[in-house]
């Protein structure tokens, strides 16, 4: 007996709630995002001599408002609505002060460093564990999907953002078939550089990230890193295209000049075209910052990263070849599998990472200040909640996010039940809506059962802004550390 369609549709519907995966999204940086954001950054150390600050566990409280009278009491956000009030939680922070390098564990204690705002039914809302009957009697609407926020009284979604995959090699022709690219956007918490390794027709390769003015050659950028020039010609011996293309690289390389450069050498004549008319000294630290910071930051941050950015640039270089070889096809960049949609946890996790970074600069400039007017510095006058609770706030209220998006957050539409939920389930691609993008509005092949193919708005925003197909289900993504670590335990995989 064949099962009835309608029947499948509704026990799916009954199992499920359509907007789950923004709840997931946020349940997820509740749980790890918040320190991941932060980026390990558990020491403060201002321009004052024998002081630091040490942070510790983060911890949010109940959805709650400050009264008139100063006393904090913990609302609904029915509530929020009513009195144009923001719904969100304390943030509260472990402070230990490190004097001399001996943490004062008598001042150690908890401090509210800015408030948080909550996703309606997430695991920090009050509604969340409610019975029908006592939404009802609270005033809340005991269908409502949740999965959105409470901003000043507004109710504003975040929108799934619709990206490049970060941290994969993406490599396509251009320019009518005489150059091959392979890009990468290197992404860590609250920070994502384009790195680019471009053949041309020739065969030879230069290298773009950001910071850097003009494209570096390959080699040279290698020679930087430390690698040396028998260890470029071992890794290419395996494949030979890609082993001629290398070969006639170091034959026309910088590196050969006056016997040979060091991979001080190298980082001088980086620094020169990072800083041209500096000192040396400056150049060197220069070119040293640049290739840690913003030359694949996924890797690493750190001088123990260099060769395996090395490596990894090698890699690029060698899919290029093997594409302008056409031994392999180019990426498609309208294949699904190349991208990710970013819902409520992502943008979340990148919006307080950066106004984290704020945060700590506006601590460390209030510690210099009051130590230059020779006042007595304590924990409750340093910290100001302010700072992160009004970036936060405002990139929520605005929908102008960390990148330079705009239209992240949303009002949500309550014309009726089904456009609120059409509204909390749309992605928005980031391409400018002016220019044709013929390709990338297209519906493609591998959008079936992701996204709804006929779901799209008439006018410049068709093909741009999509909505998820029905059934669709989005997971919530890994730790990749520890999916690393289990590949790297394999014997057949050696680490770079």
């Amino acid at each position: 007996m064949a099962l009835d369609g309608n029947a499948l549709l509704e026990s799916y519907l009954n199992a499920a709630a359509l907007v789950q995966h923004q709840i997931d999204s946020y349940n997820r940086f509740l749980d790890t995002g918040i320190p991941k954001a932060m980026g390990g950054q558990t020491l403060i150390e201002p321009s004052v001599e024998g002081f630091a600050l040490r942070l510790g566990a983060v911890r949010i409280g109940s959805p709650s408002v400050i009264e008139a009278d100063s006393s904090r009491r913990n609302i609904l956000p029915n509530e929020a609505r009513l009195r144009n009030l923001t719904y969100s939680a304390p943030i509260f922070m472990e402070v230990v002060p490190v004097i001399r390098g001996i943490e004062k564990t008598a001042s150690y204690g908890e401090v509210y460093v800015g408030d948080l705002p909550i996703m309606v039914k997430s695991n920090l809302c009050a509604t969340k564990t409610m019975t029908r009957t006592q939404l009802i009697e609270n005033g809340e609407d005991p269908d409502d999907p949740g999965g959105y926020f409470i901003i000043k009284g507004v109710e504003r979604v975040l929108i799934g953002l619709e990206d490049v995959a970060s941290n994969r090699i993406i490599t396509t022709r251009e320019k009518k078939g005489t150059e091959v690219k392979g890009r990468v956007f290197s992404s860590t918490p609250g920070f994502r550089a384009r790195c680019v390794v471009t053949r041309n027709q020739s065969g030879t390769f230069a290298v773009d990230f950001p910071t850097v003015s003009k494209s570096i050659e390959l080699v040279l950028l290698l020679r930087a890193l430390g690698m040396q020039p028998d260890d470029v010609k071992e890794y290419a011996s395996e494949l030979l295209s890609f082993k001629n293309d290398m070969l006639l690289n170091l034959e026309l390389s910088q590196i050969n000049k006056d016997g040979g450069m060091q991979p001080s050498d190298a980082l001088l004549e980086v620094g020169r075209l990072a800083a041209p008319g500096q000192a040396k000294e400056y150049q060197i630290r220069r070119a040293e910052m640049q290739l840690d910071s913003y030359l694949l930051p996924h890797i690493g941050t750190d001088p123990k990263s260099r060769k395996e950015k090395a490596r990894y640039l090698l890699e690029m270089a060698r899919k290029s070849t093997m594409v302008a070889n056409r031994l392999v096809k180019q990426d498609d960049k309208d294949n699904y599998a190349n991208k990710r949609v970013r819902f409520a946890g992502e943008l979340m996790e990148e919006l307080f990472a950066y106004a984290f970074r704020f945060f700590l600069k506006e601590i460390k400039y209030q510690v210099e200040r009051m130590s230059a007017r020779g006042r007595r510095l304590s924990i409750q006058s340093i910290i100001s909640p302010d700072t992160l609770t009004e970036k936060i706030a405002y990139a929520m209220g605005t929908g102008t996010w960390v990148a330079g998006q705009t239209g992240v957050s949303q009002v949500l539409d309550r014309t009726n039940l089904i456009s609120t939920y059409a509204h909390l389930r749309r992605v928005k691609s980031p391409l400018a809506k002016k220019h044709p993008h013929f390709k990338a509005r297209d519906v493609h092949g591998t959008q079936w059962g992701k996204i709804c193919p006929s779901e799209s708005p008439e006018g410049q925003e068709v093909g741009l802004t999509k909505y998820l197909a029905l059934m669709a289900k989005v997971t919530v993504g890994a730790d990749e550390e520890s999916t690393e670590k289990s590949i790297r335990s394999i014997s057949k995989i050696e680490p770079m």
